[in-house]
């Protein structure tokens, strides 16, 4: 699907299909492509990372730092950020959204096609999950119907959903059933029943993509208030709050910079980090968020987000 706010400049375009012209180079040499676990160069996990039994992702789309933070239209999303943990300089790898929300799946950049159909077969979050024996959920929000890998319709999109691309889910009934309409979210929470690892995608008009930073900030304080308040959240969850991609006009280190809320009872209270992250260091919390010690892609070697947590 066209992603209709994200048009670019041919010279923005040219940039882009260069950009991943070079990750692609590096990727290969990184050994991106095994059918198998990952062959990427990785580095220990650190010796400070706490782990935990809950790690929930949850992304908006398509506005810089610069519009978010301190932004009087999104009050709950500035609440949460001066109390528990902000990435002053995390910035998104590239324009348009779909090859940032597959960098925080395999490491890798995959496509700069938003309307991409194919399968991927990289090493990936939910093969690395599954051999670890961890749990996982994609919920999205207007999903066509449980189960669903096609394209759907607006407001959903499915280049927002990066999972309906992996060979792991295709090829696997059980896996497949994974990906579940958001209002599922509520329920698993309020039975303990959330998965080791949970993958939220609003819709279009609750991203901030076509809706106002303000209904975002409603849409978060609606649903995601009650998760952190939850008691298994308080016992050991990490919620990631990120942006795929900043404006179109922003290209600081590919794609932009962004606002990133690292929220957990574990992580210091009001923390800023100048440290410099990319989606592939959000890629490796996750993973080693949820005791898992190998990582696709560049999230093998990417900056840990340890700096994050007390006892660090």
């Amino acid at each position: 699907m066209f992603d209709r706010a994200r048009a670019v400049s041919p010279g923005k375009t040219f940039f882009a299909v260069l950009l991943l012209s070079g990750w692609a180079l590096l990727q290969l040499a990184c050994g991106g492509g095994s059918s198998g676990g990952s062959s990427a160069p990785q580095n220990p996990v650190s010796a400070g990372q706490p782990t935990f039994s809950h790690v929930i992702l949850v992304m908006e789309e398509n506005h810089s730092y610069s519009g978010v933070i301190g932004a009087s239209s999104m009050p709950y999303f500035n609440s949460l950020a001066t109390q528990y943990g902000l990435a002053t300089q995390y910035f998104a790898n590239t324009h348009p959204s779909i090859p940032n929300y597959l960098m925080l799946t395999t490491g890798q950049m995959e496509t700069s096609d938003d309307g991409f159909t194919g399968v991927i077969s990289d090493d990936n979050v939910v093969r690395e999950l599954v051999k670890a024996g961890k749990t996982w959920k994609a919920y999205a929000e207007s999903l066509p119907s449980p189960d669903s890998l096609g394209a759907g319709s607006s407001p959903y999109v499915r280049s927002h959903n990066p999972f309906t691309y992996l060979s792991d889910v295709q090829n696997s009934s059980s896996q497949t059933a994974n990906i579940v309409p958001f209002t599922q979210f509520a329920t698993d929470l309020a039975n303990d029943a959330l998965p080791q690892y949970s993958f939220i995608v609003p819709n279009l008009n609750d991203d901030a993509h076509d809706g106002t930073l303000a209904e975002a900030d409603a849409w978060l304080q609606t649903n995601i208030a009650p998760l952190i308040a939850s008691s298994a959240f308080q016992s050991s969850g990490l919620l990631i709050i990120t942006f795929d991609e900043g404006d179109a006009a922003d290209v600081n280190h590919g794609g932009g910079q962004v606002a990133t809320l690292i929220i957990s009872s574990s992580a210091k209270k009001g923390f800023q980090s100048t440290t410099l992250y990319q989606h592939q260091s959000t890629l490796r919390l996750i993973l080693a968020g949820s005791g898992v010690t190998t990582f696709p892609g560049m999230a093998g070697t990417a900056p840990d987000m340890t700096e994050f947590f007390t006892g660090h």
